[in-house]
């Protein structure tokens, strides 16, 4: 039987069109990011039933705190619910939550629910489920050579000595394996610094599905061009 992974073993996906979803079904923008939620509760369970060791969210970016103050409340409320819905079919089904980007800055209850996600889950080994809240590329590499450079000015290290994997090491994906695919829906072409250094030599797929309708068998489809791909990591 052949392997229904393709041989990716960390996928990541930008969950871009919410909006656009509910503006085409003239609903509110607020309806959009509710059926996004949803998305995002199947595509777990199917990653996890496909096989997947480690699913990436791009959740909420750094960037993201410009949009409208009513939006981002309605955003953190449906990270609220989500947490307390699906906290304890994580521990059931041993998935494990991690968080990366700065989610420390959030609203204290947030934090909260989301540290002891983290710890409840902590010992869960079927599938990891990373999802980045207030997260930046470009500020995750600033602050791994923010440390190196502490580190060197301690001389704890020598600046001839530091490596891609001191680096990578520092980055909030560190204990995650390489990343395989990354996946964006709703038609746009741009990473929009979500794991830019993770992504040196992962495969890209981009899609005009809009989020909420991002299903099993538009992840399949990616998947399936992925295991169609040739994989040179620069090399013939």
């Amino acid at each position: 039987m052949a392997d229904p992974t393709y041989g990716a073993r960390h996928i990541a996906i930008i969950m871009d069109g919410n909006g656009r979803w509910a503006k085409k079904k003239h609903l509110p923008r607020a309806l959009g990011h509710k059926k996004g939620v949803e998305a995002v509760r199947n595509i777990v369970r199917v990653a996890g039933e496909t096989g997947i060791k480690v699913l990436t969210l791009y959740a909420f970016s750094s960037e993201n705190w410009s949009r409208p103050a009513d939006e981002i409340s309605d955003l953190m409320g449906l990270l609220r619910q989500y947490i307390q819905s699906d906290i304890e079919e994580f521990v059931e089904n041993g998935v494990r939550l991690k968080v990366i980007g700065n989610y420390k800055a959030l609203d204290r209850d947030i934090v909260g629910m989301i540290d002891n996600a983290i710890e409840r889950t902590s010992k869960n080994d079927r599938m990891t489920l990373a999802v980045a809240l207030n997260y930046g590329a470009q500020d995750e590499m600033l602050r791994a050579v923010q440390s190196i450079a502490m580190s060197a000015k301690a001389g704890e290290i020598e600046a001839d000595q530091i490596n891609i994997n001191d680096i990578s090491n520092l980055l909030d994906t560190g204990e995650l394996p390489p990343l395989d695919l990354l996946i964006r829906t709703s038609g746009e072409l741009r990473l929009s610094n979500f794991l830019l250094w993770q992504a040196a030599y992962s495969e890209l797929y981009f899609t005009d599905t809009l989020w909420p309708d991002f299903d099993k068998r538009e992840l399949q489809k990616a998947l399936k061009s992925f295991g169609d791909r040739d994989r040179r990591f620069g090399g013939r």
